[in-house]
């Protein structure tokens, strides 16, 4: 059993994927050009923005956004302690500080309550995470931050939605920046390293595409201290291939993590709030015996995986700067306590799932 099904996806898909492959291999096109264009423009019309901009990982699109913002050392940069390094580290890297705001124990997205205290005069970006899939609620971020810029980090919920007063956001159009990543395992994900950032202003547009590419405004000529982060041809041909199966694979993951919901027992189920479309990016778990469980899959030979052990608060990286300690956000420390991954994928069986449902209710 596989804890995410790549293969039976590339399957599915294989003689397009292999057509687009060789027909770049063929033109020997392979940095930037036409398939990066094509792949752009595809996703900048599937999320609604105005502008997308692929590059090399959704690390990078952090980077590459809080450049083009000058966050610098001093700066202050709020996000979520629960989540992947990607989501501090750029701050770190740039010298800035990262401020956290403990989650929603429901969504175990940031808890929108507590962010109005977290901003200061030094706060000049706010990073929520969409955290497993779900949107965080972008709608009331966006009032408290005012003129602060927001970064959603949506590493893991490409495709995902939300509905408010009758209008439908898209995840990666619902905020000033989004980033996301193309990781082989995330919802639309390619065969190696690959992320976008998304906007709709023009000359941040402009200043991103700068960055990624050397800080090159013109051919040699270099206005900005930039990186090399661009998106390659084959990972956006690839990439452009499966959008077209997105929307179909995301109802599938719907589909999937409903029949768990209906027949795990003694665990907390990921919950989605009302208004908002999950992908489902993983399906985590929560139990209070994380240890007995797992011991339980091992046993079966059952794969799980634990997003994420370490809240970001107390990551060693972070602990020297000793700004956090343990017990500062309780909720955190408590879900990386409790959370399990468990095998999920659009192409699960109804015979896999019945397994590991068996061995949990067991």
């Amino acid at each position: 059993m596989e804890f995410i099904n790549l293969k039976a996806q590339y399957n599915e898909y294989k003689l397009e994927i292999n057509q687009k492959i060789n027909e770049i291999l063929e033109s020997s096109k392979f940095i930037m050009g036409e398939h990066v264009n094509s792949f752009e423009k595809n996703i900048a019309n599937y999320t609604g923005s105005k502008h997308a901009i692929g590059c090399s990982s959704g690390t990078d699109a952090l980077i590459l956004s809080l450049m083009a913002l000058d966050i610098k050392q001093g700066d202050e940069v709020i996000t979520s302690p629960f989540s992947f390094i990607a989501s501090i580290e750029a701050i770190l890297l740039l010298g800035a500080k990262p401020v956290f705001v403990d989650i929603d124990e429901k969504t175990y997205n940031i808890d929108v309550s507590l962010l109005k205290n977290a901003i200061t005069p030094k706060t000049k970006a706010i990073i929520p995470v969409s955290i497993f899939g779900q949107m965080a609620n972008l709608i009331e971020i966006n009032k408290i931050a005012g003129e602060i810029p927001v970064i959603e980090d949506a590493a893991q919920s490409f495709g995902a939605s939300l509905t408010y007063n009758n209008k439908k956001y898209k995840s990666c159009n619902a905020s000033f920046i989004a980033t996301t990543s193309f990781f082989p395992s995330k919802p639309l994900g390619c065969y190696g390293d690959g992320g976008a950032i998304f906007c709709n202003d023009d000359r941040l547009n402009d200043k991103i595409r700068c960055l990624l590419n050397h800080g090159q405004t013109k051919r040699y000529k270099h206005s900005y201290i930039g990186l090399n982060a661009r998106l390659d041809a084959l990972q956006a041909g690839i990439l452009d291939i499966k959008l077209k199966y997105l929307d179909n694979e995301i109802s599938l993951r719907g589909q999937k993590a409903k029949y768990y919901n209906k027949h795990l027992k003694n665990v907390i189920t990921p919950f989605v709030e009302n208004g908002y479309e999950s992908v489902y990016a993983q399906y985590s778990i929560r139990c209070k015996d994380r240890e007995n469980l797992t011991n339980k899959l091992n046993k079966h030979n059952i794969p799980y995986a634990i997003h994420y052990p370490i809240p970001l608060h107390l990551q060693e990286i972070v602990c020297n700067l000793g700004i956090y300690k343990k017990g500062d956000f309780k909720v955190t420390e408590m879900v990386c306590d409790e959370i399990l991954s468990i095998p999920f994928s659009p192409f699960i069986t109804k015979e896999e799932q019945d397994k590991i449902i068996e061995c949990i209710n067991g």
